[in-house]
């Protein structure tokens, strides 16, 4: 029985590429000179360290941008309110991953008010649509694309 899974991943290898060259921009250009300016990362976290919200600010474009070209989709991204504390300015960056359990009952419904005849059911952090022609599943997967869910949703495991 065909099927296909839906799921909201990003690659860890590129999101550590990003930051480490979004890190070299920082520490190169003339505005950020003599600051402690720097974008921490541990694991699916970044941490943006600076002097002022300015320079935060500055920080966040640059990061976005690197995240942008390396083909990270920047809506998987919740950022944080600026603390300042000291001489210090801190922004905290969440990169989520996967689908969590509000998320996937809402992409069941959809799936299941559409009348298309495919089930879906939600597996741990992923969702599994199933169906018995493939263009029940292409029309599946055009009526999520279609719908704004609030976080990129990427489609795989397409088994015929």
């Amino acid at each position: 029985m065909p099927s296909f899974d839906v799921v909201s991943e990003v690659n860890a290898h590129e999101l550590n590429n990003a930051v480490d060259q979004a890190n070299r921009e920082i520490t190169a250009r003339y505005d950020f000179k003599g600051s402690d300016a720097r974008v921490d990362q541990t694991d699916f976290t970044l941490s943006l360290v600076a002097d002022s919200e300015f320079q935060i600010q500055q920080m966040t474009d640059i990061l976005y941008q690197k995240l942008a070209k390396r083909g990270i989709d920047l809506g998987c991204l919740k950022a944080d309110d600026m603390e300042v504390s000291g001489k210090k300015t801190r922004q905290t960056i969440t990169v989520r991953q996967g689908i969590d359990t509000d998320l996937g009952r809402d992409i069941v419904k959809r799936v299941k008010n559409s009348k298309l005849k495919v089930q879906a059911a939600i597996q741990g952090d992923q969702v599994r649509v199933t169906g018995k022609k493939r263009d029940d599943l292409q029309a599946a997967i055009a009526l999520l694309k279609e719908a704004n869910l609030g976080l990129p949703l990427q489609y795989i495991n397409f088994r015929d």
